[in-house]
């Protein structure tokens, strides 16, 4: 991926995520329930539960479930309560990495972390010596019907935005964190059908990877903390060379 747009990572992480979905299901689950405990029920005031809902939709979620999942949080139910938390460390060669956990159980998670980092040869860091190298945004994709790239940036700066690309049809654009939940309705109002809408961690720098075995070693470990139940999302500031992709 060397070369390519500052999104590729988020392109190719998507395709592996997408092939588990059972599990990503139950990790949408408590995003709902976290954010509906969070800011209430109601989707027009409370844009972290309407981000998730969304996304939860975009990932064949049907709504039933998902209405469910609000229901049961949103009710004086006794149930889990789930705490937010993201560690940091290093992947082999030297790959810069971001674990967001939503979890019960604090010692269980960070355990857990801490040794799929040591499995695979990084070292689970202390706070803030990872997260330095990354930006927190807003980051939208959507299919752009047929949008030029001039029309793309005009609309979407006046919306918010702070960056735009418009590659194949598809838009991908960047804004401050706290635009995402305004930017989305506004697409959404325009009749764009989005593709993912989410905030994440894009990196300030990234690390070249060109050598397949290493590739193959990074991939295990990622995958490796994505089967972990406490883990919701994982960023991290590699790129691998396009020619080595159809080998992972």
């Amino acid at each position: 991926m060397a070369g390519h747009s500052k999104w590729a990572n988020i392109r190719f992480r998507k395709g592996v995520q997408d092939a588990k979905r059972g599990k990503i299901f139950t990790k949408l689950v408590r995003e709902i329930t976290q954010a509906t405990r969070e800011g209430g029920s109601d989707l027009d005031i409370n844009p972290k539960l309407r981000i998730v809902r969304d996304k939860a939709l975009r990932a064949n979620m049907t709504k039933d479930n998902i209405d469910r999942a609000i229901a049961k949080a949103s009710g004086n139910l006794e149930g889990v309560i789930y705490s937010e938390y993201l560690y940091e460390g290093y992947a082999p060669g030297g790959v810069a990495v971001l674990v967001a956990c939503l979890t019960d159980n604090k010692n269980r998670t960070v355990g857990e972390v801490r040794h799929a980092f040591s499995k695979f040869g990084g070292a689970l860091g202390a706070d803030g010596s990872v997260a330095f190298l990354f930006r927190k945004v807003g980051f939208i994709e959507f299919n752009a019907k047929n949008l030029t790239p001039d029309q793309a940036f005009e609309m979407l700066v006046d919306m918010g935005a702070d960056d735009v690309e418009l590659e194949q049809g598809v838009c991908r654009v960047e804004c401050h964190f706290s635009q995402l939940n305004d930017i989305q309705i506004r697409l959404q109002q325009e009749g764009y059908e989005l593709i993912r809408a989410e905030i994440t961690f894009l990196p300030e720098q990234t690390v070249d990877v060109s050598d397949l075995e290493q590739a193959q070693k990074l991939m295990k470990f990622v995958d490796f903390l994505e089967d972990l139940d406490d883990v919701q999302n994982i960023y991290a500031n590699y790129e691998i060379e396009q020619s080595l992709l159809e080998n992972l």
